[in-house]
């Protein structure tokens, strides 16, 4: 009797295993085909847009007036992937791609767009055109993987390109919100001083700060975390290629 029982056991666990690795509906990966299809083409119009802008001026100082509309609309529609994450149609952890696009939304809203004297630095280009190299290739890596036609092209570029792409990102985004701060302690911008009624007190001068600081051990995690990945993903290939 209890062979039988423990074979049943095994079964329903086996059951329940395939059930937990079952991927997406039907829907779910047309849904997400066309997200991020409309994703690429999105980031594709920045970057189209920064090059013909570079070529009309001559100059990349101010290039950033030239793609802020569709830089705000689709980095914005970023915040669709935490939904994903959070509703199970895409197996990332919601906590850490929560923090990744809001991070880079609130540089847009919070800090490029809020503090208008800084959207011609030099820095906001050096992150816009980071994040858009990074996204092109993320969101084609994304759909043609749903569609189970994935290049090795556009596999290596992935786990490759964020090399230089991920801290020049970082690079441009906090000399960003370094730029920023005179300006936001001058104005007292998004600040809440007291006395009030709610006997509350907010400084987004030392906010911005706190965020420059949060860099310190957040980036290190990351950039090591997508090494190793690519290491996990490409080296059994790269070795088989020294082999050949």
């Amino acid at each position: 009797m209890s062979a039988p029982a423990m074979g049943t056991r095994k079964t329903a666990h086996t059951d329940s295993s395939n059930k937990k690795k079952k991927g997406p509906g039907t829907l779910a990966i047309a849904y997400l085909v066309i997200y991020n299809v409309v994703m690429t083409a999105g980031w594709l119009v920045i970057a189209v847009g920064l090059v013909r802008a570079y070529l009309a001026r001559g100059s990349y100082h101010g290039l950033y007036y030239s793609i802020e509309k569709p830089l705000k609309f689709f980095q914005t529609g970023a915040l669709l992937e935490i939904l994903h994450c959070a509703v199970g149609i895409v197996p990332s952890s919601v906590v850490l791609t929560g923090f990744q696009v809001m991070s880079r939304v609130f540089l847009t809203w919070a800090v490029t767009h809020s503090v208008r004297e800084v959207q011609s630095e030099d820095s906001v280009l050096l992150f816009v055109v980071a994040w858009t190299v990074t996204e092109i290739i993320r969101y084609s890596f994304y759909t043609f993987s749903l569609l189970n036609h994935l290049p090795y092209l556009i596999k290596w570029a992935r786990y490759t390109f964020f090399v230089v792409l991920y801290p020049m990102g970082v690079a441009g985004e906090l000399l960003t919100i370094y730029a920023a701060l005179p300006y936001v302690q001058k104005t007292g911008l998004y600040s809440i001083t007291l006395p009030n009624n709610y006997n509350f007190s907010f400084d987004y001068h030392t906010f911005l700060i706190l965020v420059m600081i949060s860099y310190i051990p957040l980036f290190p995690q990351l950039y090591f975390h997508m090494i190793r990945q690519r290491k996990k993903v490409l080296g059994h290939v790269e070795e088989y290629s020294k082999v050949e």
